[in-house]
């Protein structure tokens, strides 16, 4: 493969929902550019993209896949990105690469839940769109109603480039409004046409011709002039709006195609050729200090890793070269950790076929193996500190318990899901020493589903999820006092502590209310929240200065195994006022014990509260389901805090205990037929109700008897 400047490179996410034909473009995409000579089928599982084991059988995107394209002196960097929000994760990556995102509406179906979901993505990330209409040679393929709920749904900047003529089977001609010429594609590919626009199409060609004209104006205010002085502007000029509005946003074209049938796909390339940016003319990637990385070949190499996978090559990682260039046998710096690493070599995937290249410039996105200790979201560099902002993505909102079914399984266990997590930036992995559990999340059932399928299909370890506990916290709301008198003599030495203490609850800014004396404090910012407040108040020497110690540190294990229901104690003040030692007897341990238990018995009596984590959840639902949505939230404890308009869309905040939200996703999906979808973030502690506290309690007290 020849080596391509900057700005003859163009990097595209192709996204969309389920069942869009993204595979079958991107296929359609390599097939012109010779990277393949024959075009596979999704059914035939045989396409470039979808070529692991998982997709085979599902036969639906599950990871994204690189591809490229060599068409009109172009590089066309492609990824092939899964259509169900589960795997949004692969989605994001690749959008914080591309320059285009390239969005595949099915005719047939007009605007699903995916473009929806998909669209805020590319709003939040800043990316400019191009939405290709597919499948127009279907008997069900209804352009018109597609580019209605394309306008209103994603507002009145969508612009047709084209429109189809002959929608449905035997589709073949489509208007361009760019060239202002009929185009016929002969079916199963070949040259297409160019032909006049008949006259019957002419005057709805002239009416949506002056119309792109006047939105490619819009986008500049020299062009704007020039369009109200003369009522038109070149072509030239026309192509330089339009280009302008998709950079900025302001303008999104559409563009029809059948991928299937190869029709349409060389003049959409075209169109991506002339009128979607290069790397260097969008806005500019930025450090984690906020400076811009100018995308100029002549630059310090800074290289981005955005995902990395494991394949028959070995670990892979696939980059963005941000600025400068990278060749082969080049030494370089990852900047986070400060390690070296040598680029061995420097590939071009299309699905499981690479290609090497001599050299990448600015702007090119390729991949490289062998790398010692660079993951996901690190920078490269040639020279100095330079990192890149790493991408952001979304909280798990799905979350499961996990073990081998055999025990001999744990530790071999452990170590894939660690391996998982690292391609993987949205799947979590926690081994919980506060529950004594392993604990996954991830976007959704069905993403978990897949890491199962995994782990028993290509790992041959049978797993189970079962139900996670939920991380409550253990606190009091009165005061109490407490003495424990630790006393035990077996022959020789024995043991002897006595402690008094009295416990108060902590809250921020609370004045000093213990009525004993204090001679020491010390404060705790205990790691799972809130504080421990521990004042020494002992006159008179009854208990030794070197026992203290000792006595918070059997505090501290007992709040790190809380009274009520073994979940982490918090916010409490303690005062150690008086006690007894013996000349003999007295030493650490019995120290240690009598804090201990003296803690455990005035925390029972000091009116214990539990506390459960809240999170904030957004809900983005139809208009019409929004009812039944509220209904089920109420039915989970949520209390809901507002909600916002986005379109079609309505937007519901609400505080939900995470308790309450186990399998929302699958509920979720069930109540609004897969149109809805929810993000989720820790927001606080709450206090329980009393009847849940009471059952949680219940059902600890049953569990510890089960184990005993």
């Amino acid at each position: 493969m020849k080596v391509y400047q900057t700005q003859d490179i163009r990097n595209i996410a192709i996204i969309g929902g389920n069942r869009t034909g993204k595979t079958t473009l991107g296929e359609t995409m390599a097939f012109h550019g010779g990277v393949i000579s024959r075009r596979g089928t999704v059914e035939d599982k045989n396409t470039l993209s979808d070529y692991r084991e998982v997709e085979l059988e599902r036969q639906q995107s599950i990871q994204s896949s690189m591809l490229y394209s060599e068409f009109e002196n172009t590089k066309f960097n492609m990824i092939d990105c899964p259509g169900f929000d589960d795997f949004v994760g692969e989605v994001i990556g690749a959008l914080r690469v591309a320059d285009t995102a390239v969005m595949v509406i099915n005719a047939q179906n007009g605007v699903d839940v995916g473009a929806e979901t998909q669209w805020r993505w590319t709003k939040k990330m800043n990316k400019p769109v191009l939405f290709v209409v597919n499948q127009l040679d279907h008997e069900k393929a209804n352009f018109d109603e597609t580019l209605r709920e394309l306008k209103h749904n994603f507002g009145g900047s969508v612009m047709p480039l084209q429109y189809p003529v002959n929608a449905g089977v035997g589709f073949d001609s489509v208007v361009d409004l760019l060239q202002m010429k009929l185009l016929k594609f002969p079916v199963g590919g070949g040259k297409m046409v160019v032909e006049d626009i008949p006259a019957s199409e002419a005057d709805k060609a002239e009416e949506m011709h002056a119309a792109l004209i006047e939105a490619a104006a819009e986008n500049d205010e020299t062009l704007m002039d020039k369009f109200f002085e003369e009522g038109t502007l070149s072509e030239d000029e026309m192509m330089k709006g339009l280009k302008l509005g998709v950079i900025n946003r302001g303008t999104f074209p559409v563009v029809c195609i059948a991928a299937k049938t190869d029709q349409g796909v060389d003049r959409m390339m075209q169109i991506i050729k002339g009128n979607c940016p290069t790397p260097a003319e969008v806005a500019p990637a930025k450090t984690i200090n906020g400076e811009d990385i100018v995308c100029d070949s002549t630059g310090n190499t800074v290289a981005y890793v955005w995902k990395t996978a494991v394949d028959k090559f070995g670990d892979v990682a696939y980059m963005k070269i941000y600025a400068g260039e990278m060749t082969e046998a080049m030494d370089v710096l990852n900047t986070n950790p400060s390690t070296k690493e040598r680029i061995s070599q420097i590939l071009c995937f299309a699905g499981q076929k690479r290609e090497n290249v001599e050299k990448a410039c600015a702007g090119d996105i390729v991949a490289t193996i062998k790398l010692k200790g660079t993951g996901a979201s690190q920078t490269l560099v040639k020279n100095g500190d330079a990192q890149v902002e790493k991408t952001v993505y979304p909280d798990p909102k799905f979350r499961t318990a996990v073990r081998a079914k055999n025990a001999s399984d744990e530790e071999k266990l452990g170590a894939i899901l660690n391996t998982m997590r690292k391609s993987d930036l949205t799947f979590l992995m926690e081994q919980s020493k506060e529950l004594k559990q392993t604990i996954i999340s991830g976007q959704g059932e069905q993403h978990l589903n897949i890491v199962k399928w995994m782990i028993e299909k290509l790992n041959k370890i049978e797993v189970e999820y079962y139900a996670p506990k939920i991380p409550y916290r253990e606190t009091i709301t009165k005061s109490s006092e407490a003495m424990y008198r630790h006393k035990k003599q077996s022959g020789g030495s024995g043991q002897f502590g006595e402690v008094h203490m009295l416990i108060e609850p902590y809250f921020d800014g609370m004045p000093n209310q213990t009525k004993y004396p204090i001679r020491d404090t010390q404060s705790y910012d205990l790691a799972w929240g809130g504080k421990l407040i521990y004042n020494n108040c002992i006159v008179g020497g009854a208990i030794d200065a070197r026992f203290m110690p000792a006595i918070l540190k059997g505090i501290m294990e007992k709040m790190e195994e809380g009274p009520l229901t073994g979940s982490y104690a918090r916010d409490i003040v303690v005062n150690i006022y008086d006690g007894k030692m013996h000349p003999v007897d007295s030493n650490e341990l019995a120290f240690k014990l009598a804090g201990r238990n003296a803690f455990k018995d005035a925390f029972k009596k000091a009116n214990p509260k539990i506390l459960e984590p809240i999170y904030d959840v957004e809900v983005f639902v139809p208009s019409d389901r929004m009812g039944d949505v509220m209904t089920d939230l109420q039915g989970r404890r949520g209390v809901v805090m507002g909600m916002d308009s986005e379109g079609e869309f309505q937007k519901i905040r609400a505080k939900v205990p995470l308790a309450e939200m186990n399998k929302y996703s699958t509920t979720l999906s069930s109540i609004t037929s897969g149109r809805a979808s929810y993000e989720m973030k820790f927001a606080e502690y709450q206090q329980v109700p009393a009847d849940v506290q009471a059952a949680v309690i219940q059902k600890y007290e049953e569990e510890n008897k089960e184990e005993e």
